[in-house]
């Protein structure tokens, strides 16, 4: 009997190791295990944090970023001559300031001596609390632009919450923009002025729309961005019953409560007020204008092989407290879905990314349809078998194949393009 209590005990952990691993996932996800173990350990991080939060040591969100960028790892700018890690020699790499804004500059190895070179800003992602500049992934995959592309690469490290809400992301991300097209900062770095982009994944995705849209209708600056790559872009906080919310909310990494939480953080919204953000009483017809509404209008926007068998959900009177006090839910800078299409018809030419196993999906796909309705030249790029946050997914310890696709179509485009 004694010798049976190591196995029970040896069984009984496994069963709930595995039963706290496993997650359902759509059977086009491939490395399904995986990406559950990633699940898991974002889980773990979270409720950890709670813990810490509890004990009141500190802030959840900042032990979530601490806790997160122990895991995933960052790079200081001194390590980037070293191989390894995605990080490519002869890349140089500088840690500065545009217009006050923390930014990290890539310099490809090819000179620019005599000849231009392309140029793009990059707005990473993590929900508008977590992420830098500086972790591996944003850091390998912007090697890897710069030195494939010959191509100064900016990427933005903007303020995050809990330290601060909107519209102060989004002001940054402008602010460096700004000082990028700049004509002295353009021939500091020998940059083309008719070949510049601005790009982003996620919340990365959202400042780099809404960033494109304020520079296209800003006639003090002279320079504009000649395209913009969205990556799974979030745009828009009025309807979370679109198709994509419903079919992915329990898929990692970005599940349907944990992006309605965001948007509220983002926004400085009490989070009590979640359950009616989930059933959209923040969006009845009795406080937003049909106008606006038709601009994130799934039934007309999305295509009809994504619509499947959904209906549009059934809103009440709703509360109209909610778009009273806090009135940056209708605020294009936040959610750029909701642009007129007079500012749409203005932006550059756009590579749309989406994935089918994401919340975010239909956000994207409405977003190129409104671009392509606007006279905006579009490509969008859709991956079956993809799922939020993939697009970071390609270096250990977290690394996929997915990502890796995602990252060289990308690229590829970009080369084409820009």
């Amino acid at each position: 009997m004694m010798r049976l209590r190591p196995v029970v005990v040896s069984v009984f952990l496994t069963v709930t190791v595995g039963y706290y691993v496993y997650t359902p996932l759509p059977e086009s996800i491939q490395e399904p295990w995986r990406l559950m173990v990633v699940s898991a350990g974002l889980r773990t991080s979270v409720h950890l944090s709670s813990v810490i939060n509890w004990l009141g040591y500190d802030h959840y969100i900042r032990s979530v970023r601490q806790l997160s960028e122990s895991f995933y790892g960052l790079t200081k700018s001194g390590d980037s001559t070293e191989s390894g890690g995605g990080v490519v020699p002869g890349v140089k790499v500088s840690d500065i300031t545009f217009a006050g804004v923390p930014v990290r500059v890539y310099e490809p190895p090819a000179g620019g001596e005599g000849h231009l070179r392309r140029g793009l800003m990059y707005f990473h992602g993590g929900d508008w609390l977590l992420g830098s500049a500086e972790r591996w992934s944003n850091d390998a995959l912007n090697h890897m632009v710069s030195d494939e592309l010959n191509t100064v690469v900016v990427s933005v490290e903007y303020r995050l919450y809990p330290e601060v809400r909107f519209p102060v992301p989004y002001l940054d991300c402008l602010a460096a923009a700004k000082h990028f097209l700049s004509a002295e900062v353009l021939a500091k770095y020998s940059i083309d002025p008719e070949r510049v982009a601005v790009s982003g994944a996620s919340v990365g995705g959202n400042l780099a729309a809404a960033v494109a849209q304020g520079i296209s209708t800003d006639d003090a600056v002279s320079v504009k961005f000649s395209i913009q790559a969205l990556i799974y872009p979030m745009l828009q906080a009025l309807d979370f019953n679109t198709p994509s919310y419903l079919q992915n909310q329990d898929v990692p990494v970005l599940y349907r409560g944990l992006a309605v939480r965001f948007w509220l953080q983002y926004l400085g919204v009490d989070l009590s007020l979640q359950p009616q953000l989930l059933v959209n009483n923040h969006s009845s017809s009795h406080h937003v204008s049909p106008e606006l509404r038709a601009r994130v209008n799934w039934t007309t926007l999305l295509p009809l092989r994504f619509k499947k068998n959904h209906r549009p959900v059934a809103v009440d009177k709703g509360s109209q407290r909610l778009v009273k006090e806090v009135p940056a839910l209708l605020d294009a800078r936040a959610s750029p879905l909701l642009a007129g299409p007079e500012v749409l018809a203005k932006c550059p030419r756009a590579y749309v990314l989406t994935c089918e196993n994401d919340v975010l999906r239909d956000d994207g796909l409405m977003y190129a349809r409104r671009l392509q309705d606007a006279g905006v030249t579009v490509t969008s790029s859709h991956y079956d078998d993809g799922f939020h946050g993939c697009f970071s997914f390609i270096v250990w310890p977290v690394e996929f194949d997915i990502g890796k696709r995602l990252v060289r179509g990308y690229i590829t485009w970009l080369q084409n393009n820009l």
